[in-house]
């Protein structure tokens, strides 16, 4: 399966859309920000009523009315500012309720489906765009167009003053857009690096041991610091980028105001203008501009916001067409892989290629080969985590890679080569963290001849693993794994290497789960280095330098391997065919 397409020019975004299906709610935010913003004239007002009514008549009267119908407005203005901050919180949680499990699923199958991909920052990124909705980033984007409507209150004092606010305004803003395209793309780089060190820290915990006991310390230490180092030269360079653009910034923030009232003052000694008007002319000044020093002062979050966005976008619109899928009945384990090529997401060259064979219902099948021969990738073709670059993975008819994970993947078991556990008990991680089935958890522990084994441990069934968990040995990790993988007895199963690091007992206790459930119907495909499996094996698939080079019956196929002369490496040959019977 291919990447989708980019989404068509005018077509909504998958979060555009959603907020497009809240637009009701941004009409009524947009409504009370105007009369929030209307409002706000109320303290000129009184200014100028005090100035110029109130002290020259001498009334006290008028001072005491004026001061409680402004104390009405001020409890109205909060009152309306309260509403507003409410309902966009109903906006964000409604983004998170829609998006969060879409944003998980997504982000979940690109980090199995790619290298390299910061699970932890896409996951972030919801969290920076519902903070969005309900912080001051959006509130300054609300404000900033009603900054005309000062300049209109200041036209209705005087025509100048209107002109000055206008010209001031427009300076603020052309400020603020400079420091967007400087510091922007800055910004950007330097958000990325630092996911990226980011993600190298935390990969690297994952193998603290390894690093420790080879003395890798330094080497990871250095990759970490590169990016780390490029992270912090690339937000100095943004903040000095920035610098001298919010310094003019500052100047004309802290000099507006006061060639404001110079140039009231100047109308006022002509007789153009009251001296009320003189100090309303200052706060409208400061009014006007208010909303684009709230910009200048966010503008880091709203552009890491509208970072998220597309993000967000990319993930989702890279994922659809998941979700709305009729759900199929539970497969019964009939396998045909036609023609089949596995290449790495993101990589240019197949590591298998041109894989051709089936599995009925209870049949097994061994996949032989010497190591880096595709085993493993053809593992990842055939539980559908991989799609195949070419040809076809057909379970029950229904391509696997396209087949939804979530209704496919209780019938399906899988053990793969390197086994990992979750937080949480033995119980919960072989029942693989659904609802747990004491019943089936047994059932699956005694099907591999673990069950006594794990009621010696500490807390029996309810043993904690994962990273602070139990320490269980190698052929436990791979028994309990072989559980997970059998819970439930699925119809269809694939193991990597499932007896590495078995003993005998546990290789013997391996081959009678596989005879007692081909006895039921479930079909198996087995990649393997020790021949002990082979006496449950129906067929051989024999893989080498990522190409089939045999597929029949079991036996014969092992002897057509011995008899086969080996071949020089370099350059590589054309594969070697051979089928029951001997060499082709």
């Amino acid at each position: 399966m291919t990447e989708s397409a980019e989404p068509r020019l005018g077509a909504p975004t998958p979060v555009g859309a959603l907020l497009k299906r809240c637009r009701q709610s941004f009409v009524l935010a947009l409504a009370f920000t105007f009369v929030i913003q209307l409002l706000a004239l109320t303290p000129i007002l009184y200014m100028l009523s005090i100035y110029d009514r109130v002290i020259a008549a001498r009334s006290g009267v008028t001072l005491v009315s004026l001061t409680v119908l402004i104390l009405g407005v001020y409890l109205f203005w909060s009152g309306l500012d309260w509403l507003r901050t409410r309902l966009l919180v109903r906006v964000s949680l409604r983004l998170d309720w829609d998006l969060a499990a879409d944003v998980f699923d997504a982000s979940f199958r690109r980090s199995v489906g790619r290298r390299g991909v910061n699970v932890s920052q896409l996951l972030g990124d919801l969290v920076t765009l519902r903070q969005f909705f309900t912080g001051q980033p959006l509130l300054a984007l609300l404000d900033a167009p009603f900054a005309l409507m000062f300049i209109v209150v200041g036209a209705l004092f005087h025509p100048w003053l209107a002109i000055f606010i206008a010209i001031a305004s427009l300076l603020m803003l052309v400020s603020a857009y400079a420091t967007q395209k400087i510091s922007g793309p800055i910004m950007k780089a330097a958000n990325d690096e630092n996911a990226e060190a980011s993600r190298i820290a935390v990969a690297s915990l994952r193998q603290a041991e390894a690093t420790l006991a080879l003395g890798m310390m330094p080497t990871i230490r250095r990759r970490w610091h590169t990016r780390h180092r490029q992270f912090l030269q690339y937000s100095v360079n943004a903040s000095e980028a920035s610098g001298l653009v919010g310094g003019v910034s500052k100047f004309l923030s802290k000099s507006l105001p006061s060639l404001t009232i110079a140039l009231g003052a100047w109308l006022a000694i002509n007789g153009e203008i009251t001296g009320g008007m003189v100090i309303a002319a200052s706060m409208l000044i400061t009014r006007a501009v208010s909303p684009i020093q709230k910009l200048l002062a966010n503008w880091k979050d709203i552009v890491s916001s509208r970072q998220a966005y597309d993000r967000i976008n990319k993930l989702l619109a890279d994922d659809a067409g998941r979700a709305n899928r009729m759900q199929l009945p539970p497969p019964l384990g009939s396998l045909v892989v036609t023609g089949a090529a596995a290449t790495p997401p993101g990589g240019a060259r197949a590591l298998v290629a041109d894989i051709n064979f089936s599995v009925e219902p209870g049949e097994v099948v061994a996949v032989i080969g010497p190591s880096a021969s595709g085993k493993t990738s053809l593992t990842r073709l055939l539980v559908g985590v991989w799609a195949p670059s070419a040809g076809s993975v057909r379970l029950d008819g229904v391509e696997l890679s396209d087949w939804d994970h979530d209704d496919v993947g209780p019938h399906v078991g899988y053990v793969p080569q390197e086994i990992e556990f979750f937080e949480g008990s033995i119980a919960e991680n072989i029942a693989r963290l659904g609802p747990v089935d004491a019943e089936k958890v047994i059932a699956a522990a005694t099907l591999i001849g673990i069950h006594d084994i794990v009621l010696g441990f500490p807390q029996g069934y309810d043993t904690k693993l994962g990273d602070s968990g139990f320490a269980l040995s190698g052929g436990q990790r791979q028994r309990v794994a072989i559980a997970r993988a059998l819970y439930g007895r699925p119809r269809y199963v694939v193991m990597d290497e499932p007896n590495a690091s078995l003993d005998d007992i546990g290789d013997n206790a391996l081959i009678a789960a596989i005879r007692s459930m081909k006895a039921t119907g479930t079909s198996f495909v087995i990649t393997t280095h020790r021949p002990r499996l082979i006496s449950v094996t129906d067929h051989l698939l024999v893989l080498r330098q990522g190409r089939q080079v045999g597929f029949g019956p079991a036996m014969e196929m092992m002897v057509a391997v011995r008899n086969l002369k080996p071949v020089a490496a370099t350059p590589p040959p054309a594969p070697t065919i051979f089928s029951a019977g001997g060499v082709a």
